[in-house]
């Protein structure tokens, strides 16, 4: 048996409560953490520059809740991209590394998940690649000096769609530093990936995994990547789960949803349906779920 801790991504809780009582929320769900987000929202961009009276306020509130944050979601990177064209928004890109990593440190979170884009509304080239990497190792150097991981997720595009991409770009930057998210589903739905191997392959660089289901990319589909019910889709969590026990792996898991973010009337309700799924295979492939504090 595995022992791992099982969080939820801030977007499939209801988006109308206060952060005290998401935190209590999390706890009665059965979940060990929140994932936080900062994405290319206004609102959430902000909390970049939160001060530090609201910093403290925020961690207090995670303290007197007995609450953790595994994993900062910096998404924020599709509006502001590290490969962009325009030397204001790569500067902007960097400027917002440089903010999250001191977040990271003020609020205790020890992982920037990163997108793996490196344009997302531009136009991909060969100098977008290039920007790409010479900024991604500025950011590494960024984290590397406050000890913050920065975990590169496998995406919803070619660009970086699986870990032996990412296994690249961890040695071009040459640093314990920058590692691999893997995300389930976004593995799963592309043909060309061998997604047991892959895991085999680069158990060592996986610091955190996203549990998301997918429909697969076809000649004809360009595949669904987000909102697809967990069991109607294309990953045999089953089959991996129990791979990543093989393997011995004592990460953490987050489920990634976003009902809460869509309006779903029925949020909390998906979000219970989900824990109860993984619970169900958890039991069935040896994982106990780190004791909910």
């Amino acid at each position: 048996m595995t022992v791992n801790s099982l969080g939820i991504y801030e977007k499939a809780l209801p988006q109308d409560l206060s952060w005290e009582e998401t935190f209590n929320l999390v706890h009665q769900l059965g979940f060990n953490f929140l994932e936080f987000s900062i994405d290319e929202s206004d609102k959430r961009l902000a909390r970049l520059d939160w001060t530090r009276d609201e910093r403290q306020q925020f961690r207090d509130l995670m303290w007197s809740t007995n609450t953790r944050i595994n994993n900062l979601m910096l998404s924020g990177h599709r509006r502001f991209p590290l490969g962009s064209a325009d030397p204001e928004v790569r500067q902007k890109s960097l400027e917002m590394m440089a903010k999250a990593v001191d977040l990271c440190v003020d609020l205790g979170i020890h992982n920037i998940q990163m997108a793996g884009y490196d344009v997302y509304y531009e136009e991909k080239t060969d100098l977008s690649r290039e920007y790409y990497v010479e900024n991604l190792i500025k950011c590494v150097h960024m984290a590397a000096k406050k000890n913050i991981m920065l975990s590169i997720e496998t995406m919803d595009d070619p660009f970086i769609n699986n870990l032996s991409k990412i296994s690249h770009y961890h040695e071009l930057a040459k640093s314990p530093w920058l590692q691999a998210y893997p995300d389930l589903g976004n593995l799963s739905a592309w043909p060309e990936n061998d997604v047991p191997a892959e895991i085999e392959n680069y158990i060592d660089t996986i610091c955190a995994i996203h549990l998301k289901d997918s429909k697969k990319v076809t000649p004809n589909f360009k595949g669904q990547f987000k909102n697809v019910p967990f069991g109607e889709g294309c990953v045999d969590f089953v089959g991996l789960l129990r791979e990543l026990v093989r393997l011995d792996y004592n990460g953490s898991f987050t489920i990634e949803m976003w009902s809460g973010d869509n309006g779903d009337e029925n949020a909390l309700e998906e979000v219970k349906n989900a824990k109860a799924f993984f619970d169900k295979i958890f039991a069935q492939v040896g994982i106990t779920q780190e004791a909910v504090e």
